[in-house]
């Protein structure tokens, strides 16, 4: 799936506002391909990515309106992003029925999810991609600070791969760190993506963003049936 040449330079967009001479930034490759699927979705076969998960983790049922990937951050209804366009991308297809499976471990918090909307079949928007390379995020006493990175290449679908520094603040004062990576694909009315959550700060050494990379072309193949 991978060695399909789908991607395209995500912030490529910027190249003609960048001042003559100055040096340019590496751009995340972000697939944002035409959408047609090489078989039909089925949401309820997200349940079989469950074996998928690392050995020893504790593993439960996602279900409801879990449908953007914020609500794993913390943040609830509500959340603002910074600039406001952006905010999209990290709600792809707002209050749409999902289906999951969570797993905690040693090695953080994984959940993989598939939500199901017509807003989904808008997928990636090249200009919109192009003026978010950063942002940030805030809900209550909660911010973000998030990047594209380089997303896997998926067939037939538009992907997109983000990073986020989470800093959350209790009215105490107290401050807690975590790290959220971030990678969905498109596939016409479904959105399925797959969250990362670690601590920084834990004994245990975290999983790596690329498992849940690798996790997405599962999850997408694991659909497809």
């Amino acid at each position: 799936m991978r060695s399909l040449a789908l991607s395209v330079l995500a912030v490529t967009v910027l190249a003609g506002c960048a001042q003559a001479g100055q040096p340019s930034v590496p751009a995340p490759v972000t697939s944002v391909a035409p959408q047609a699927e090489s078989a039909p979705v089925d949401p309820e076969r997200i349940r079989r990515i469950r074996s998928e998960l690392p050995d020893g983790y504790e593993i439960a049922d996602v279900a409801g309106y879990a449908s953007s990937p914020v609500a794993f951050w913390g943040f609830g209804r509500g959340w603002t992003a910074q600039p406001p366009q952006c905010a999209p991308l990290m709600d792809p297809a707002p209050d749409g029925p999902a289906l999951g499976v969570s797993g905690s471990g040693p090695g953080g918090i994984i959940h993989v999810v598939v939500v199901s909307g017509a807003v989904a079949l808008l997928g990636l928007d090249p200009v919109q991609l192009g003026e978010c390379p950063q942002w940030t995020m805030a809900y209550g006493g909660a911010t973000a600070d998030v990047s594209l990175v380089d997303a896997p290449m998926i067939d037939g679908a538009a992907t997109l791969g983000v990073t986020s520094t989470i800093r959350s603040v209790a009215e105490a004062g107290t401050e807690t760190d975590s790290r959220a990576d971030t990678f969905m694909a498109y596939l016409g009315e479904h959105v399925v993506f797959v969250t990362l959550v670690t601590d920084p700060g834990a004994v245990d050494p975290p999983l790596p963003p690329q498992y849940a990379s690798d996790l997405l072309v599962e999850a997408v193949s694991t659909l497809r049936g």
